[in-house]
């Protein structure tokens, strides 16, 4: 059966492939080598699956020699624009704390102004309240004088009818005269001295109420430049605050939640701006009280936000120009082909490209790790911790802190992997996370 089908097949192959025979001639003798038509088919098909391979592997090499330079370029243009935003909200960043701090000394001079006019202020209207009195007692004394001359003018003419009536002598009446007479005098010099008093008195009390009326005009001038200063603190807390809370909650972190944690000690504690004094004698905070409270609450919001965003992992991996080959998810494995969870990101570059830690923490492990190969897990604040394998040589210790930025180990292919890359992972409270979550809410600030 299989002879005749082989019969069969090389009678239809001989129409287009004759049998052939190739000579092979040597000194003694000749032979020859018969070429079947099904022999040579074969041939035929082999060469032509030989060339055809040769011109899908030149195609592949070709095209991802063409991807890795547009990657590479992708990459060096995203860096570029990377390092542009950096400088310019460094620069944005820099600039707002000046104006803050000079804000604060402008508002540190207001409140010292505020405080001298006050003093100012109470100081003359206690001058006044002593000028009204003053000012009463001389009308008292003014009216008691007028009341005596009254009597000594009435007692005058008594004794003038007296005189005229009782037939005195005249020596007698002369003499009542005198004595009357001097008695106005006096009467009249001390009414005099009176009345210059209390024209002096006059004239201060007006001069008081003109000095009051000049520091209520200032006092409202340095309540306006308060209100401009703390208009500009408040916005210059606004303008740093929002960025900070975009950062958190890209990353799925609550702002407040952080922030209690840094508080309640699960941190180091932030030196925390001295709050404004408030009076011990019930009385109620004044607006400015208020809105400067606000102000310092705002900027020990941003100085626990600096604390936090330095001791979580906001940061690349990896700083050369690599390619992003895997995500975080269910995806085929490329080593069984089955369907698997991948807990991080991997990052394909060079042989031994530098890998630095993405935040502050202390390392917890460091060395070889199962299919992870030589492997980094460095714990962060608040439950967090960063997972960096597969590396061709660990540069930490177990135990040891670092900080972001610092160079751990060196990327390579060790453990479970199929080529020379960097696998990433995030966890928080255990929990593996999308790291992409951090390097994103971190891109889009720094």
């Amino acid at each position: 059966m299989t002879g005749g089908l082989t019969a069969r097949l090389e009678a239809a192959l001989a129409r287009h492939l004759p049998e052939r025979r190739v000579f092979l001639r040597s000194e003694r003798e000749t032979r020859f080598v018969r070429l079947r038509p099904l022999t040579q088919a074969m041939g035929l098909g082999g060469a032509a699956l030989i060339l055809l391979w040769t011109v899908v592997a030149s195609a592949i090499l070709i095209m991802d020699e063409i991807g890795s330079g547009n990657i590479r370029a992708h990459a060096a243009r995203e860096k570029a624009s990377y390092e542009q935003r950096l400088a310019g909200l460094a620069a944005e960043r820099d600039a707002r704390a000046a104006e803050a701090r000079a804000a604060q000394a402008r508002f540190d001079v207001a409140l010292g102004r505020i405080s001298a006019m006050q003093t100012a202020l109470l100081a003359a209207a206690e001058r006044t309240r002593e000028l009204e009195t003053g000012i009463d007692v001389i009308q008292a004394t003014l009216r008691r004088t007028l009341q005596e001359r009254d009597a000594a003018e009435a007692e005058r003419a008594a004794l003038v009818a007296a005189a005229h009536g009782g037939g005195a002598p005249a020596e007698t009446e002369a003499g009542a005269v005198r004595d009357v007479q001097a008695t106005l005098d006096v009467l009249a010099a001390e009414l005099g001295a009176v009345a210059v008093e209390r024209d002096g008195f006059a004239a201060m009390a007006v001069q008081a109420r003109q000095e009051a009326e000049h520091l209520a005009l200032e006092h409202r001038l340095h309540e306006q430049r308060t209100d401009m200063i703390l208009a500009r603190l408040e916005e210059a807390v606004t303008v740093s605050m929002e960025p900070l809370d975009r950062i958190f909650r890209g990353a799925g972190i609550s702002p407040d939640a952080l922030l209690d944690d840094i508080r309640n000690g699960r941190a180091a504690q932030a030196a925390a701006l001295t709050p404004i004094a408030r009076s011990t004698r019930g009385a109620e905070a004044s607006e400015v009280e208020v809105r400067a409270q606000d102000i310092l609450a705002g900027f020990e919001r941003i100085n626990l936000y600096r604390l936090a965003v330095q001791r979580l992992p906001f940061a690349n991996p990896v700083r050369a120009a690599v390619r992003f080959t895997s995500g975080f998810g269910v995806r085929r494995d490329p080593k069984s082909g089955r369907a698997r969870m991948h807990e991080g990101l991997d990052f394909a570059g060079p042989h031994a490209t530098p890998i630095y830690a993405t935040g502050d923490g202390v390392v917890k492990e460091a060395g070889w790790h199962s299919g992870y190969g030589n492997t980094v897990l460095i714990g962060h604040e608040f439950g967090i911790d960063t997972r960096y394998a597969h590396m061709t040589r660990i540069r930490v210790s177990e135990g040891q802190r670092v900080s972001r930025g610092d160079r751990i180990g060196d990327m390579g292919s060790t453990g479970r992997s199929t080529g020379t890359h960097l696998h990433y992972e995030v966890h928080v409270d255990g929990r593996p996370v999308n790291p992409i979550t951090y390097i994103r809410a971190a891109n889009d600030v720094f």
